[in-house]
């Protein structure tokens, strides 16, 4: 599978660190009907999110079909250091998964 998640993570003068990631997903609903075939699209969509730093949860997110395509996250949490390492994965409904491990700038 083509890498997936697009992520930056910086640190403020304050601690904090931002996290922003992209996630490529058609995120579809199991409600839509294919416009050529009249053929109902089925359910494809993210189910968990989660971000670690040093093996340790820092953000998790349960998701379902309200979730538009291609969605954008952002979330921050204290303690991160310049230099370390963010990870972010996600698992959708069909058993499929991606993660990406990026430096906090």
């Amino acid at each position: 599978m083509a890498k997936t998640i697009k992520m930056r993570a910086r640190r403020g003068d304050d601690g904090v660190v931002v996290v922003k990631a992209l996630i490529t997903h058609p995120m579809e609903t199991g409600r839509r009907q294919d416009r050529d075939s009249g053929d109902t699209v089925p359910a494809h969509f993210i189910q968990k999110v989660v971000g670690e730093y040093k093996g340790e949860k820092v953000f998790e997110a349960y998701w379902g079909t309200g979730v538009s395509k291609n969605p954008y996250i952002a979330f921050r949490f204290d303690g991160g250091e310049k230099g370390g390492k963010i990870k972010l994965s996600w698992v959708d409904n069909l058993g499929q998964s991606d993660s990406l491990e990026e430096t906090i700038q």
